[in-house]
């Protein structure tokens, strides 16, 4: 494995990031306080607390949650779409660099700006609302798989993509509504019996669900299905780019 051209690529993808500091990082963070404000100040007065956890507090992972889905969807898309544009992919197809190594520089800088990004928002939201991490390890591993699968998504939708408009198409209008609908700020047995059953085909709800049990040792759904249920969609992904890369979908047009 080359690990200099992983490593060149890699370092390139993260340079964007400080280039981009308020579009990364600063508009994100705002945006995580104003959630605070309506969903924390407006609603938690009348919601106080789900399940023994105040409200503000029930919703801290489900902020970190949207955030790690959409950043790491939009920071692979664009990083690997933008050399299509400009055309440098073909630089890049013809260097000595295996496919392998394409995918693991630039899924792998996206899912570290997203993780980078996560942790700044949990630090954010400690300003806010007590927080507890009863399982440290395993929320890192969630927050771990998700940027991972997810920076891979973004990966296929970037090469998908042959226009600005499709680029944000999946984040926008999937991926988001997923995640408000997948338990973000609620928790799906709040819901009527029949929405409950309806909501258990949205992907979202076991990264959640899964993400607030390392948080407080609450899930909708079992901690195991959750954890198979990512690695699952992390196994479909990792078919679908050896795929495109195999055939070379849309990456010589």
């Amino acid at each position: 494995m080359n690990l200099r051209a992983i490593a060149a690529i890699y370092r390139f993808e993260m340079a964007r990031t400080r280039r981009t500091l308020l579009q990364s990082i600063v508009a994100p963070v705002i945006s995580t306080s104003l959630y605070f404000v309506v969903f924390g100040s407006a609603i938690g007065s009348r919601i106080t607390e789900v399940d023994g956890v105040s409200y503000g507090a029930f919703i801290v992972p489900g902020l970190i949650m949207l955030n790690l889905l959409t950043q790491s969807v939009s920071n692979a898309s664009f990083g690997i779409y933008f050399p299509k544009f400009t055309g440098t992919i073909y630089e890049i197809l013809s260097a000595p660099v295996s496919y392998l190594e394409i995918v693991l520089s630039y899924a792998g800088a996206a899912a570290t700006k997203s993780i980078m990004l996560g942790i700044i928002i949990l630090a954010t939201a400690a300003l806010f609302v007590p927080l507890r991490i009863e399982h440290p390890f395993w929320m890192l591993l969630f927050m771990f798989l998700t940027a991972a699968t997810f920076s891979l998504l973004g990966f296929i939708i970037g090469i998908w993509a042959d226009n600005f408009e499709k680029l944000q198409l999946v984040p926008l209008l999937i991926v988001t509504p997923l995640t408000f609908l997948g338990g973000s700020f609620y928790s799906i047995h709040m819901l009527p019996p029949l929405w409950q059953k309806v909501t258990l085909f949205n992907p979202v709800v076991y990264l959640v669900s899964g993400f607030r049990w390392s948080f407080y040792g609450l899930a909708d759904v079992s901690v195991g299905l959750s954890l198979g249920m990512i690695v699952l969609f992390l196994a479909i992904c990792l078919g679908v780019i050896a795929w495109i890369f195999r055939t070379g979908y849309r990456l010589r047009t």
